[in-house]
């Protein structure tokens, strides 16, 4: 590939696998990311997206398909051709060079002389020219990360790869990070593309999120969208915490159809229903449901005889679960904006929610999918 042509556009990925043996890491993997925005490719240890970085960025070859970038077919460039750079959890800075020399390396690698310019600009976009001198060794986790961030798009690659690249700082820096980033990727106005396991990082910085399981994508789309309108149980789990029960679909009225819930009848719109037969799994998000004493009106959609059985105070929110007559429990969030709302374990209670916030998914599928993934198994791939 000529260094000459400047290779930019959306990235393509054209029916990619990439087989280790007899182990399918990335099964005929097709997607084209838009030039500009910010990707994230989410999903649980082993899933394949770090294959499928790995092979975007030219450190493993795909078993089949192509990648490109706009028209430019990169599939088999090496690494260093590919106007592609990576930001890794590690920062991967050099030790012993000043914070500028890190920065401005990939530029005199190029045969850049004048690198000044280039360099204090970008400084100054991550807000850390006044710390040019230093070592990196001098600097906290932060301040290290944005100095490799500003190292990678100082060159201004068509492309630039985020390996879990916050894994490494405690919460409120990783919470801090992230918008920080978000504003980094539309002030350069580069391609970013994502791979975490943090379904919070992912929602709060991408505009795209594709969801990937056993090497295959299971659903992709806008962080709401994904929420709100999960179409398998694996999506709805991984990017958050559901209820499901499961429920029969007994009429049509309207845009909704009629669904037998536990002797209940509740409204599911219809727009909202994945499932492929009757039978089916009503989802619905804790913080949708609302509390009421056993003596209040109920409207919308809704659950009598439950039993709260524990309460769980998180500050912004208290977390309730909730036994029903058929012995499942429903977990609750509640919002304490209007203080903590006066219930105790051992109440009785009745469960409310809007018709529009239930969805619907095959009522074959695990309950559990998405939530098996042990947290000390989340930093390998």
């Amino acid at each position: 590939m000529s260094e000459k042509k400047k290779v930019e556009g959306d990235l393509r990925l054209d029916q990619v696998s990439k087989t280790f043996g007899d182990f399918v890491a990335v099964d005929d993997l097709s997607l084209v990311i838009p030039k500009g925005s910010f990707f994230a490719l989410l999903g649980p240890s082993g899933c394949g997206k770090t294959t499928t970085l790995r092979m975007i960025a030219g450190l493993e070859e795909p078993s089949s398909g192509k990648i490109l970038i706009g028209d430019t077919d990169i599939t088999e460039a090496k690494a260093y051709e590919r106007p592609v750079n990576t930001v890794f959890q590690n920062y991967a800075l050099f030790p012993h060079l000043t914070i500028f020399e890190n920065v401005a390396f990939g530029l005199r690698r190029r045969g850049i002389k004048d690198v000044n310019e280039a360099v204090e600009k970008v400084l100054n976009l991550v807000e850390l020219a006044h710390l040019k001198n230093r070592k990196p060794g001098q600097l906290s986790g932060g301040q290290q990360q944005r100095i490799a961030l500003a190292r990678a798009v100082v060159n201004r690659p068509a492309l630039l790869l985020l390996d879990e690249p916050l894994g490494a700082l405690d919460l409120k820096l990783r919470r801090q990070m992230q918008i920080e980033l978000k504003w980094i990727q539309t002030e350069v106005g580069i391609t970013f593309v994502h791979v975490t396991h943090d379904q919070e990082e992912a929602m709060t910085m991408a505009d795209t999120i594709a969801v990937m399981n056993n090497g295959r994508i299971e659903q992709m789309g806008s962080p709401a969208d994904l929420y709100e309108n999960p179409r398998t149980v694996f999506v709805a789990n991984f990017l958050g915490q559901s209820n499901f029960i499961d429920g029969e679909v007994e009429a049509s009225d309207g845009e909704n159809l009629v669904v037998s819930l536990k002797g209940s009848k509740i409204a599911l719109p219809k727009s909202r229903n994945n499932a492929k037969s009757s039978s089916l799994k009503l989802g619905i998000r804790p913080e949708k449901f609302r509390l009421h004493t056993a003596d209040e009106k109920l409207t919308g959609n809704f659950l009598k005889g439950g039993v709260i059985t524990d309460i769980s105070f998180f500050g912004v929110s208290t977390q309730y679960l909730v036994e029903m007559p058929w012995k499942q429990e429903l977990m609750v969030f509640e919002q304490n904006d209007d203080g903590v709302a006066p219930f105790h374990i051992g109440d009785a209670v009745n469960i409310s929610w809007e018709p529009i916030f239930t969805f619907a998914l095959r009522g074959d599928e695990d309950a559990e999918a998405g939530t098996e993934v042990v947290p000390e198994d989340l930093d390998e791939e």
